[in-house]
């Protein structure tokens, strides 16, 4: 993998292209996790989710690189990505009407995870990619075992 092309010209076709596939492989790749375990978001949601906050970094990058002006416009663009998905992902939470059970928590945090991944994508930080990528997946596939050894370690939470 190579680290992020600096250069003063707009970014160019194939170095777009290869950040719009990272962020799509690696959101279909959390979206299938997400489907397999069989929540409402899936491959496409969360591919695009990635697509879209890579599309909006990279947009934020161009524009740093046209104009010295623009020099916070990657940094807005990122909070304000952050802050809208925190919207989708709070419509994945649900709590029942006694308010016992909350559900939709791990749908979210993929949701929100998976804009970071677009974002890290689009400024082209592969390394960055590739590990946050790693340690996610390795969370979504090991956490339902990792929580079952602590309940049987420190007993079961009163419901």
């Amino acid at each position: 993998m190579r680290g992020p092309r600096r250069r003063s010209a707009m970014l160019d076709l194939l170095d777009s292209a290869e950040r719009l596939a990272a962020a799509a492989a690696i959101g279909a790749a959390i979206g299938l996790n997400r489907n397999a375990v069989g929540k409402p978001t899936g491959v496409k949601t969360l591919g695009l989710v990635a697509v879209g906050s890579a599309i909006l970094v990279m947009t934020g990058v161009n524009f740093v690189e046209q104009d010295a002006k623009y020099v916070d416009a990657a940094s807005r663009v990122i909070q304000g990505i952050v802050t809208g998905i925190g919207f989708i992902g709070g419509g994945a939470i649900l709590r029942d009407q006694e308010g016992r059970s909350v559900e939709g928590l791990t749908t979210a945090a993929s949701v929100w995870v998976t804009a970071a991944l677009g974002c890290v994508c689009g400024l082209g930080e592969w390394k960055i990619a590739a590990l946050a990528t790693a340690v996610t997946l390795a969370m979504l596939l090991s956490g339902d075992l990792i929580e079952r050894l602590g309940q049987k370690f420190y007993g079961k939470p009163d419901a």
